[in-house]
């Protein structure tokens, strides 16, 4: 055989492995005011594997405090996912995580996980907006839409981060060519679940995917929150999502096709997967019980 079809085979050998590698996430968790993190972990990660497209590991911090031994080697993975919400980590492992995430890797930021860091500039920045923790309205603009899709960012002073009673609320879509939103009906109803509202944060390379009415009869601000969106940081790519405060929001297929399609772009800028043929209509939820495997 000629040296350079030799090379060439070699060549797409290669690629063709490396496409069919598994793409690595960590998931982050080990403290946090969701007292059922120890449930969710095990789902979002089952979630993620059953793609057949990523393998998942999961580093856990000492359940209190500072944990000056939690240092994960981010840079062993495509995507970090946080199911995190408590004390700082170690400076050196925000610095880390910083250059994982500036140099190209992907984070998936779910639900309380935007409470976490108020204090923590570049977290900040690449989680959009967040809530609770002592963020005002020097912490960034409040971040929603009007009901016909313009986006807000409203500095008026107050708190950051809100939500009324659980309860079942429909989530538009408010960008449909997205590649995790793209072949998603326009409007589905998701699973009884806390609609945060009232984020305010930087705001800044923000991408609004989707949004939800926070309903003033149910306790919400009477704006039409982020629900979906993305945050690119440096290189990396960003999906952050509110909802999955409880293990029965985390079985509707909404949120679970959107934690799969959101994890497979933030680590590779596309989605490959299909939009579930159970995916929850505009006036009907749908949900798969959790049996772990």
């Amino acid at each position: 055989m000629r040296p350079y079809l030799l090379t060439a085979l070699l060549g797409l050998t290669a690629l063709t492995a490396s496409a069919a590698d598994p793409i690595k996430v960590l998931i982050v968790d080990g403290q946090n005011n969701h007292k059922n993190w120890p449930q969710t972990t095990p789902m979002m990660k089952q979630y993620l594997e059953q793609t057949g497209l990523f393998t998942v590991d999961v580093a856990t911090t000492a359940p209190n405090g500072i944990d000056s031994k939690f240092k994960p080697e981010f840079a062993k993975y495509r995507v970090v996912l946080s199911n995190y919400n408590g004390a700082d980590w170690p400076k050196e492992t925000e610095q880390a995580f910083e250059q994982f995430v500036k140099t190209g890797g992907g984070f998936v930021c779910v639900h309380a996980a935007d409470n976490s860091f108020p204090n923590w500039t570049a977290y900040n920045e690449m989680i959009g907006v967040g809530g609770w923790g002592g963020r005002n309205e020097k912490s960034g603009p409040y971040l929603y839409t009007k009901e016909d899709g313009t986006i807000v960012r409203d500095t008026s002073p107050g708190a950051g981060g809100h939500h009324g009673a659980q309860h079942p609320f429909a989530v538009v879509v408010r960008d449909r060519e997205h590649p995790i939103t793209k072949g998603m009906p326009k409007e589905w109803m998701h699973v009884k679940d806390e609609l945060y509202d009232k984020l305010r944060g930087p705001a800044t390379n923000v991408q609004l995917l989707a949004t939800a009415f926070a309903d003033p009869e149910k306790g919400g601000s009477g704006r039409h929150e982020p629900m979906l969106f993305t945050v690119t940081y440096g290189k990396g790519r960003v999906f952050h999502t509110p909802m999955g405060h409880g293990n029965d929001s985390q079985e509707c297929v909404g949120f679970i096709a959107t934690i799969q399609r959101g994890t497979e772009w933030a680590a590779t800028g596309q989605v490959t997967q299909p939009i579930p043929a159970d995916f929850p209509k505009a006036d009907a939820i749908s949900q798969r019980t959790f049996v772990a495997k």
